[in-house]
């Protein structure tokens, strides 16, 4: 099932491990225009606007989708440029949660 299609899950389990470098580097390969930090806890994309009316409705349709999947991306804007970083604070690493969030904003 591709990313894009799938729900995120609640990662409040206490024995959930983040993903291993490997593993995120596989899943990256389904988001291709994301990036993974140095520290391989976190996936970040940048976008450029025309203006920052049009930046805003991206982030408004973001914040839908991460209320939606109840998974939220750290937000950055700066006039016509949005920076989006993706990383489940609860294990301090990537789940799949940040991937399936990720495809899902690639979809906008």
């Amino acid at each position: 099932m591709d990313l894009k299609d799938k729900t995120c899950i609640p990662c409040e389990d206490k024995n959930m491990k983040p993903m291993t470098h490997d593993e995120a580097v596989a899943y990256l390969a389904q988001v291709s225009e994301w990036s993974l930090s140095s520290d391989g806890k976190e996936i970040m994309r940048t976008w450029m606007f025309p203006d920052f009316a049009q930046a805003m409705i991206f982030v408004n349709s973001v914040a839908d989708i991460a209320e939606e999947q109840g998974h939220h991306p750290d937000i950055y804007i700066w006039y016509n440029k949005v920076e989006l970083k993706l990383s489940t604070h609860s294990i301090k690493g990537l789940s799949e949660n940040d991937f399936i969030v990720a495809a899902k904003i690639d979809e906008l």
